[in-house]
């Protein structure tokens, strides 16, 4: 499955953050891939996409990111390709 996952930088501030990449890698556990993310321009947040068959992994990666004052939202998504898929049935035909 794959989850974006929206970290909010505490005051804006990802220093700390990439600190502990640099330091002592992403610390994601077995079974946790990281596939990509973007940061806004402003530092304030960052978005990564990581794909896992079972949440609780994640709930391991964010433990490892205690004490840096950060916070997550982690939400379950599905690829667009996927959902036009399940939609095109639902469409009305082309012309109507």
């Amino acid at each position: 499955m794959l989850f974006m996952v929206i970290e909010h930088f505490a005051n804006d501030d990802m220093i700390p953050v990439y600190e502990r990449v640099r330091d002592a890698g992403r610390g994601l556990p077995d079974g946790l891939t990281y596939v990509d993310s973007w940061v806004e321009p402003n530092f304030a947040r960052c978005f990564q996409l990581m794909e896992c068959d079972d949440a609780s992994l994640l709930q391991q990666w964010v433990l490892h990111w205690r004490g840096l004052g950060c916070r997550f939202e982690i939400v379950p998504v599905v690829p667009s390709a996927t959902t036009r898929a399940v939609v095109a049935p639902h469409l009305a035909p082309k012309g109507e």
